[in-house]
């Protein structure tokens, strides 16, 4: 269930994910930059687009965005392009159009 970008078969309930590129900056209310590496008192949740999926996957599919924490999952390189691989169970949340009927477009 790979994409063409990534020439891999996720194995299990393994999910794939691809960073968003604007994920390292934030802009604060006041307009400030706050840059990636700065600390942050709370762990932060990041959003990331699905790229591959395992055969065992239920909840999420391919080009879905999913919430998740990024600090204790593993990173890989594929293609040169950084890709964050964890189980379906450790994404909190999905954002995807197909989803319907909901008010905020999560499921949770």
């Amino acid at each position: 269930m790979a994409t063409e970008k990534t020439p891999i078969r996720m194995l299990h309930d393994r999910v794939l994910v691809q960073l968003d590129k604007e994920a390292g900056e934030r802009r604060s209310s006041g307009g400030i930059v706050i840059p990636a590496t700065a600390a942050m008192g709370a762990k932060r949740l990041a959003w990331s687009k699905v790229a591959a999926i395992g055969p065992h996957v239920r909840s999420v599919e391919v080009g879905d965005r999913v919430l998740f924490d990024p600090e204790d999952k593993g990173e890989v390189e594929v293609n040169a392009e950084t890709y964050i691989l964890m189980r379906e169970r450790d994404i909190h949340a999905v954002a995807a159009d197909r989803l319907g009927d909901s008010q905020t477009g999560l499921y949770l």
